[in-house]
């Protein structure tokens, strides 16, 4: 099968996303911008089928779940953004028979090659995180790129050298940049806001990142966001009982 590249080194660039649970207000704007970004990138077009009739299909990179937790004057809604995490060993790679599913040893990003993938799903069956997505016209699995053509675009303005989604979020939850530099912009952030990977104990290694929501002033017991890492031992806390969920219906 397809091999990763070595990424254990000294300083190796690990391009990925910070997205902020406590800011996101589920308004879709990071996934409309990035269906059409990419309709016309690196892997075009991602195709929609009937999308206005009882049974639409369509390919999307990006998809924004949202959520109910707590109860009575703890009630809160919660969004959930979702994409490919670039993981450091990406299942999803290592059983690609042909090669088309494959990681950059120069950024870290983890692509597909249309001309070269077989649509088999392999990859998608391998993915914890429901990442992949398979373009029924094209008969092609595709994922996020971190808008691949656009960040190293130098026609582009440099502020404008973002994935997509990240210059469309309104509200500035979505953060881009290197996380295997410590000293980079997300790296702090993540380690000053308790950021945590997704499905952990599957050793994936997810290169996005997320930043846990802050309890709420009304939260009977507010729980501090370096807690949130020990996801399952919930006090019953929103944040927590959220996370439980969010484990095991990934898992």
């Amino acid at each position: 099968m397809t091999t990763l590249p070595d990424t254990s080194k000294p300083g190796q660039k690990k391009l990925g996303l910070v997205i902020d649970l406590d800011t996101c207000v589920g308004c879709q704007a990071c996934a409309t911008s990035c269906k059409e970004w990419n309709t016309q990138g690196y892997s075009a077009p991602l195709t929609d089928i009937d999308p206005y009739g009882p049974d639409p299909v369509g390919a999307w990179l990006n998809r924004i779940h949202g959520y109910e937790a707590g109860e009575g004057e703890n009630r809160r809604a919660l969004h959930f953004p979702r994409s490919c995490l670039h993981c450091e060993t990406p299942a999803c790679v290592t059983v690609c028979p042909t090669g088309a599913s494959y990681k950059r040893a120069e950024d870290g990003i983890v692509l597909v090659n249309p001309d070269t993938c077989i649509g088999c799903k392999l990859c998608s069956w391998a993915c914890p995180y429901g990442a992949r997505e398979y373009d029924a016209d094209d008969g092609v699995m595709k994922k996020c790129t971190l808008c691949v053509d656009r960040i190293y675009n130098e026609n582009l303005e440099p502020e404008d050298r973002k994935p997509a989604c990240v210059r469309a979020c309104p509200t500035g939850a979505r953060h881009f940049g290197d996380l295997g530099d410590p000293n980079s912009d997300v790296s702090q952030l993540v380690a000053e806001r308790g950021g945590f990977d997704l499905l952990p104990q599957m050793d994936y290694k997810p290169v996005n990142k997320y930043l846990p929501p802050r309890p709420r002033r009304s939260d009977a017991n507010p729980v501090p966001a370096a807690k949130l890492e020990t996801v399952g031992k919930a006090d019953g806390s929103v944040t927590e009982r959220f996370f439980s969920w969010l484990d095991k219906a990934l898992s």
